[in-house]
């Protein structure tokens, strides 16, 4: 099987809501979306890892942003190596293979990945060392930020690099956050579970919905500015998810069904067909 055949799959068994919109994507900038998520999601698991402890998990996040700085054109075969000896056994497929994922993108754009991989990996590893302890809504801005704001830049630069495609990065943060903050109110018992809360002090469930929404929002109006192309098609399904998720949630369920997410995309698809 080729990198891109198995990245798709590694990508369709981590993850049902991205797993779609990166299928669609063309060739180029598929490799390249593909590259980003999967890279981000190997230091996303060792950032909810269930039993690494958390100076180990900062170590490890450190070692990875470190190996990735020090990229020139790519990366000897032992190069993350080092960083995860003794945790081979520990770590996820997904983390251990990072090399692959980040050599996954065309040339001309892969840089820019490791680079805003890096820097997630900083930031992962300061929350982990502070125990993931926010206390107000500006320490909810910048998790939210640093985990998922980042990667809504992290997009624009992607598809203006594909096809010249502009968009605002104002919005752009506030599609990474309203997507994380769903996340956060999605996972919050599984996550107190583990001794951890991401709700600023005195924030309840509706005060995290409306933090929610407010930059789903955002995210709306960014995705409605966006030209008919890959771009667009790729951000409504998240999008149209999260929006799903909250409606859900209101509604006293955990999260959506299968059932419930296919029933969004066949609409999502049927409006889009309708449009066109």
């Amino acid at each position: 099987m080729d990198l891109r055949s198995d990245a798709l799959q590694i990508l369709k068994d981590t993850s049902r809501t991205f797993y779609i919109p990166i299928s669609i994507l063309p060739s180029g900038l598929q490799e390249a979306v593909a590259s980003a998520y999967l890279c981000m999601r190997a230091i996303d698991e060792i950032e909810d890892h269930p039993t690494l402890d958390n100076p180990t998990k900062a170590k490890l996040l450190r070692g990875i942003s470190l190996t990735l700085q020090a990229g020139v054109d790519g990366f000897p075969v032992d190069a993350f190596a080092a960083g995860f000896s003794g945790y081979e056994n520990t770590l996820a497929e997904v983390t251990m293979r990072i090399r692959e994922w980040s050599l996954l993108a065309p040339e001309t754009i892969a840089p820019r990945i490791w680079d805003a991989t890096a820097a997630m990996s900083d930031r992962m590893a300061y929350w982990a060392e502070n125990n993931w302890k926010i206390y107000t809504e500006s320490d909810l801005d910048r998790y939210t930020f640093g985990v998922a704001g980042a990667v809504g830049l992290l997009l624009s630069d992607l598809w203006t690099w594909y096809d010249g495609t502009q968009t605002n990065r104002t919005l752009a943060i506030g599609f990474g956050r309203g997507l994380q903050a769903v996340n956060i109110l999605r996972n919050h018992v599984e996550d107190l579970g583990r001794g951890v809360s991401f709700f600023p002090d005195g924030w309840d469930a509706n005060n995290m919905q409306e933090y929610a929404l407010r930059n789903l929002a955002l995210a709306d109006a960014y995705t409605q500015a966006l030209p008919d192309g890959p771009a667009l098609n790729f951000c409504q399904i998240p999008l149209t998810l999260a929006h799903g998720t909250i409606d859900a949630i209101a509604n006293g369920k955990e999260k959506l069904s299968r059932n419930d997410v296919m029933a969004l995309l066949e609409h999502l698809i049927t409006f889009n067909l309708k449009a066109g």
